[in-house]
């Protein structure tokens, strides 16, 4: 055979196998494609069946949100079984955007159950936004976010049940307040420090609360505090995050005054509802309606003339005077003081707050406190009721 018929032959089956060998390529790529899709298919068919299991309305549909896998899905009658029905009887607060119901799950849980009220003018995509939210946020101090429920006009949160409620339930009743001495107020003062110090700085999604108050501070059955009811909550980003919005929304006596009067709010307006936290923890007195029969300050004013005067221990609530920490006490009044001073700038960061807690170095004198006395809040005409509801843009300073 002459050598050019060889080399032709050689190259024709060269080409041959290199077009099989092409093929086979091809045909693995589209089967693999095929089964991933496939795959994906049954996946997605199990899991929406296994989250619609148990719901019989044909007149609603549940929507089920993306990119949320880590957190359950429940349907709406596992919830209703869960609660009675939502019966009155179980019924164990208000919120901001509804009812809470206390509930058992099928496995004996326990689980507070947040179900936003029909008035509410919370969207879907709102809604969506908030769970997403508080999905990503785990810390000791946080209330635990278990699953939800969106099915028709239903907008469901189910959250860890917290044996001894809110703060406020304690502070401000006359039979309850013992209960809570010196060193449990002061553990609640740090538990909300580093919960608040968390969501400014180390949660992955930075995190403006502008709710802070002491009903939204739940303590569990060891008087663990956890923040709670982040309907109001906001992303930011950068550091010295700003935001400006047309309609304030919060709780008179918590609200800084540059959110009630400029509608613009930061990390720092966090701070300041903290520092109204803590001299209503050393108090025992709410900040909104205090009164004093020697002048017209609120809670913040008082304080702030005491520590004029050297009488800051005179702000203890006298069920404290035997369980108090002298120096405890008088550091706690003053890191409060300095949190709800009336400029922004001159507030200290939550990370600041924390560290002057635990030390016993030598604390900056405090300015005067902004809204010291209570018509300064009636000059404020513009903050909403909590039930109202606005989308917030946010842009670094």
């Amino acid at each position: 055979m002459a050598a050019s018929e060889l080399s032709a032959k050689g190259k024709f089956g060269f080409n041959k196998k290199k077009g099989e060998l092409a093929m086979v390529l091809s045909v693995s790529s589209v089967a693999l494609l095929l089964a991933a899709v496939a795959y994906a298919c049954i996946k997605r068919m199990r899991r929406l069946h296994k989250m619609g299991r148990g719901s019989k309305d044909k007149d609603h549909t549940s929507v089920h949100m993306e990119n949320l896998d880590e957190l359950p899905f429940f349907s709406l009658h596992k919830i209703a079984e869960a609660t009675n029905n939502f019966n009155i009887d179980n019924k164990i607060g208000e919120g901001g955007f509804g009812p809470v119901y206390k509930g058992v799950l099928e496995n004996g849980r326990v689980v507070a159950v947040k179900r936003l009220s029909e008035t509410s003018q919370q969207g879907l995509d709102e809604f969506q936004n908030e769970v997403i939210c508080i999905a990503k946020l785990q810390h000791r101090n946080l209330v635990k976010l278990l699953g939800y429920c969106i099915h028709g006009n239903e907008r469901i949160l189910i959250y860890e049940y917290m044996d001894h409620k809110s703060l406020d339930s304690f502070l401000f009743d006359e039979t309850r307040s013992s209960m809570l001495d010196w060193p449990q107020r002061f553990h609640i003062i740090h538990g909300i420090a580093r919960g608040i110090l968390y969501l400014h700085q180390d949660s992955r999604l930075q995190i403006i609360h502008r709710d802070l108050k002491a009903g939204n501070i739940l303590l569990d059955s060891e008087m663990n505090p956890k923040i709670s009811d982040f309907g109001l909550a906001r992303k930011f980003v950068g550091h010295d995050a700003i935001a400006k919005t047309k309609k304030v929304l919060g709780t008179h006596g918590y609200i800084s005054p540059e959110y009630a009067v400029h509608g613009r709010i930061s990390i720092k307006s966090d701070v300041f509802s903290f520092g109204v936290v803590v001299l209503e923890i050393v108090s025992g007195k709410k900040n909104r309606g205090f009164s004093h029969e020697g002048h017209s300050d609120n809670l913040l004013g008082h304080a702030w003339r005491l520590y004029k005067e050297g009488k800051s221990i005179e702000l203890v609530s006298a069920c404290l005077r035997d369980s108090c920490v002298m120096s405890e006490v008088l550091r706690s009044i003053h890191v409060g003081l300095l949190c709800v001073q009336h400029h922004a700038e001159d507030r200290p960061t939550m990370l600041s707050v924390v560290l002057m807690l635990i030390s016993e170095g030598a604390l900056p004198p405090p300015k005067q406190p902004a809204f010291f006395t209570e018509d300064s809040y009636h000059e404020v005409d513009n903050v909403s009721s909590p039930m109202e509801y606005t989308i917030t843009l946010l842009h670094a300073r």
